[in-house]
């Protein structure tokens, strides 16, 4: 009986071993996906910035064109989570990214876990946050901008040769996870 009771502690340390890696792949994937989502948003507002002055450029940016694959960023946080990611890029505004991590699940009473790693995915999305409305004059590139409305309905009156109060990344753009599937291990 004691050795039954014996083997039971040990199965149910074994199942804790196993759920403290699988949220340890799971933390990593979520915060490498969201350090390439947060990297591209920041590389899309500079964008902005630097195109302030055009107007008609402002969809383009807003919509992800040009955005730059960030990929390496997730396999940074990921490293720094004790994990390896693979990333996925998904134009226009999102990451994929499966992280696996680097210690198994360790000898337990369980045969074959001493192998096994931990996976888990998230997916970030890039989301943005604000609109506006070129009229003919601000097209032709005349020195008025448009008002940018963003997210709560706050305005930003922007002036040409003025980049000070300019919006920062967070108030352009949203970066959250999005529901991963339920197929991980």
């Amino acid at each position: 009986m004691v050795a039954g009771l014996l083997f039971l502690a040990l199965a149910y340390l074994a199942v804790g071993q196993a759920a403290v890696n699988r949220s340890g792949a799971q933390t990593a994937a979520d915060a490498a996906a969201l350090a390439a989502a947060q990297k591209t948003r920041d590389q899309l507002a500079g964008m902005w910035t630097d195109d302030i002055r055009d107007p008609a450029k402002w969809q383009a940016i807003f919509d992800g064109d040009g955005a730059v694959n960030s990929c390496w960023r997730a396999g940074q946080l990921a490293a720094a989570n004790d994990a390896t990611a693979q990333c996925t890029f998904e134009p226009p505004l999102s990451y994929a990214v499966e992280a696996k991590t680097n210690k198994s699940v360790g000898d337990s009473v369980v045969p074959g876990t001493e192998n096994v790693h931990s996976t888990a995915h998230a997916i970030a999305v890039i989301k943005p946050l604000c609109t506006f409305t070129l009229s003919s004059g601000e097209d032709a590139g005349e020195d008025t901008l448009p008002p940018l409305t963003c997210e709560d309905d706050k305005v930003w009156h922007l002036e040409p040769d003025d980049t000070t109060g300019l919006p920062k990344p967070e108030d352009l753009f949203d970066v959250h996870l999005a529901d991963s599937p339920a197929n991980d291990r």
